[in-house]
């Protein structure tokens, strides 16, 4: 690796390493090492625990010590075995053994370590830690603070009149809290799907019968005992697999990040339109510099490396999970290479998470400009109007409302002018009379509260 970053090849750990710093110990090299490591300690503890080792007590300290404070001298000591062996999951069956020689208990468990397995047991079962330490330890501590903060804007902004758009062009009233609720209300739907999958794993064997397992102990109750395993870990189990769990799990979560994602992508757009109309103004930071000619630009630049990312990230994040359910037979390699890239969709997601997040902290709303919008734009009360007309039966409500109003503009006097012409009741053209642009705004209040 080089120890300059601007050697990097990737912008992941060049430009933006110290935005991806949380996920190096789980989804690098070294992490799957390290997942590697605890699950195969693990199998040879529950094996002795399950009393299928004949041995007298054994001191598992040195392991669990290994497991808990596993670090890069001891992944590169794998690797230089792996060096020799070209077989990676072997290379740490190796490292175990050299060192339990060291400890005379351990010792004589040698040939209980990778017991029964394929490298497809340790491989999956890894992935599937390194997965759930991510979604635990990274993201939904990160969705949860991206979250609750727009839902505090919603909350602050519930009663902030603002100018619709539809189409682009000026549509009936909102808030702009009840436009961030729909965010953090979608937010929320597809992360509590997220936290909803199960994480599987598997450790049958070479083709999931448990074939190895039954000839060695043939009284063994296999199933039972390895969804124990499995469940030990903290995974769900699955019992029905070829040599390869099947990764469904993982393009149920791919999937699930892919809707997280498109969500935030669409925030993104948002804020970088409202920013457009004026409607936020964005923090100066003093020193920055928003072009090499133009000093006075201030650029939406965090929402547009947002948007950027979330791209990348569910490019791959699709792949992953189009690509990774299938597998020739029982077993074909062109999942391995692909999943060593699962990493890589992580750190555009937390990438553009980081920027998301940098880029709302920035945004502070402009009052005044949302109501100059509202008030250049009466003829939005058009809705307003043929809706009560409609109400008291006035023969082509939309169509007098149409002529009137569509395709331009409509003062205040003019839609004043019309209203006190109106055949309805007086209640009712009191009602109307005393909207404005900055009062007709439905529910949209009450709907941001409650988010």
């Amino acid at each position: 690796m080089p120890t300059n970053t601007l050697l990097a090849v990737s912008p992941l750990d060049g430009r933006y390493g110290s935005k991806t710093e949380a996920l190096q110990p789980i989804f690098s090299e070294f992490g799957l090492i390290k997942y590697r490591v605890r699950v195969e300690i693990s199998w040879l503890q529950y094996l002795y625990q399950q009393g299928l080792i004949d041995h007298p007590k054994v001191n598992f300290a040195p392991l669990d010590q290994l497991a808990t404070n596993f670090s890069v001298a001891d992944a590169e000591a794998i690797k230089a075995i792996e060096a020799t062996t070209n077989h990676d999951v072997k290379a740490v069956e190796y490292f175990l053994q050299r060192y339990g020689a060291a400890y005379p208990d351990l010792a004589a468990l040698k040939s209980f370590w990778h017991f029964a397995c394929t490298s497809e047991d340790i491989n999956n079962l890894a992935y599937a830690l390194m997965v759930q330490a991510g979604l635990r330890e990274v993201f939904f501590p990160v969705f949860t603070e991206l979250n609750e903060y727009l839902r505090s804007k919603a909350h602050a902004y519930q009663d902030a009149a603002m100018l619709a758009r539809t189409h682009g062009q000026p549509a009936t009233q909102t808030t702009m809290g009840k436009e961030l609720a729909v965010f953090v209300a979608r937010l929320e739907r597809q992360i509590a799907s997220l936290k909803a999958i199960k994480i599987l794993g598997k450790c049958n064997g070479a083709v999931g019968n448990f074939n190895a397992h039954s000839i060695a102990y043939p009284d063994v109750d296999w199933p039972s005992l390895v969804e124990g395993f499995v469940t030990h870990l903290g995974l769900s189990y699955n019992p029905y697999v070829t040599q390869i769990e099947p990764h469904d799990f993982l393009a149920e979560i791919f999937h699930g990040f892919c809707r997280v994602n498109t969500i935030l992508l669409d925030l993104a757009r948002d804020c970088w339109s409202y920013i457009a109309l004026g409607y936020f103004t964005q923090k100066l930071k003093a020193h920055e510099v928003g072009s090499s000619t133009m000093p006075h630009k201030v650029n939406p630049i965090d929402f547009e490396n947002a948007e950027g990312n979330l791209g990348l990230a569910n490019a791959l994040f699709e792949h992953l999970a189009q690509k990774l359910p299938v597998s020739r037979l029982q077993r074909d390699l062109s999942d391995s290479t692909v999943l060593r890239n699962l990493g890589a969709a992580f750190a555009y997601t937390l990438i553009a998470l980081d920027a998301l997040l940098r880029g709302l902290k920035k945004l502070e709303l402009a009052p005044a400009k949302l109501t100059e919008d509202l008030e250049a734009h009466w003829e939005v009360l058009g809705e307003a109007v043929q809706t009560m007309m409609r109400r008291y039966d006035i023969p082509d409500a939309y169509e007098q409302l149409k002529q009137l109003t569509r395709g331009q503009g409509l003062s205040q006097v003019a839609y004043q002018e019309f209203v006190s012409g109106l055949q309805i009741p007086e209640v009712a053209k009191a009602r109307l009379l005393a909207l404005r642009p900055t009062t007709y705004v439905g529910l949209a209040a009450k709907l941001a509260a409650s988010v």
